[in-house]
């Protein structure tokens, strides 16, 4: 019972601070759009990656006969989201 109660308590109380907080400035915003960018780019930078060595791993075990892996196909290069004129 003291832990349903605490954990409501905890709960109730971040709630109200989450709620407290500032909206982000316009320049928050944009460092948050940057980051989420890079992230997504390495995110495809991986998958690339991650294709070139399977098809490495399988080219070495193919079989003679039986068909080539599918190319992989490389992400363009990075570009920075541009921020909305206003």
């Amino acid at each position: 019972m003291k832990k349903i109660i605490a954990l409501t308590l905890c709960s109730l109380a971040s709630a109200v601070a989450f709620a407290a907080l500032p909206p982000l400035t316009p320049e928050a915003q944009e460092a948050a759009a940057l980051t989420k960018a890079k992230a997504a780019y390495g995110d495809r930078m991986g998958a690339f990656q991650l294709c070139q060595a399977q098809n490495k791993v399988a080219e070495r075990y193919r079989v003679s006969g039986t068909p080539a892996p599918a190319a992989c196909v490389a992400p363009p290069p990075f570009v920075a989201p541009v921020a909305a004129a206003k």
